[in-house]
């Protein structure tokens, strides 16, 4: 049983894209489906889709996204908050990641965005992982 999905879903990405594989497969949720889809959004994942397991159980199914020479869109991906230590950021201390060229993805009332979102919006969090 693993008690921090979202940072299994962050792993399943990073080794994925270790090897060049087209599409990791996660276990479904809708915190996990909608960070998916900010990723893509936000130009880091090619494509969020359903699917189910050889016993039923639903499945995102992750598209990977290369840049040329089959180098991941990725660099970095890292859990902030995690189970044992959770990260909360104010609305003015909402972080920067890498000078503005990474995202922090904040979870706060308004649903999961990005950190200019929220410092747009003036709205603090949870920060859930950092992307570069």
């Amino acid at each position: 049983m693993n008690t921090d999905t979202i940072a299994d879903m962050l792993t399943r990405i990073r080794n994925g894209a270790a090897i060049a594989a087209a599409h990791v497969d996660v276990p479904s949720s809708k915190f996990k489906r909608a960070l998916a889809e900010l990723l893509v959004s936000e130009g880091y994942l090619k494509s969020v889709e359903d699917a189910t397991n050889d016993l039923g159980h639903p499945l995102l199914r992750i598209g990977l996204k290369y840049g040329p020479r089959r180098t991941s869109v990725i660099n970095k991906l890292t859990r902030v908050s995690k189970p044992g230590r959770r990260a909360y950021a104010k609305a003015t201390a909402v972080p920067v990641v890498r000078g503005g060229l990474g995202i922090a993805v904040i979870s706060t009332q308004q649903g999961l965005m990005v950190d200019r979102d929220a410092r747009r919006k003036h709205v603090g969090g949870e920060v859930i992982c950092e992307v570069w």
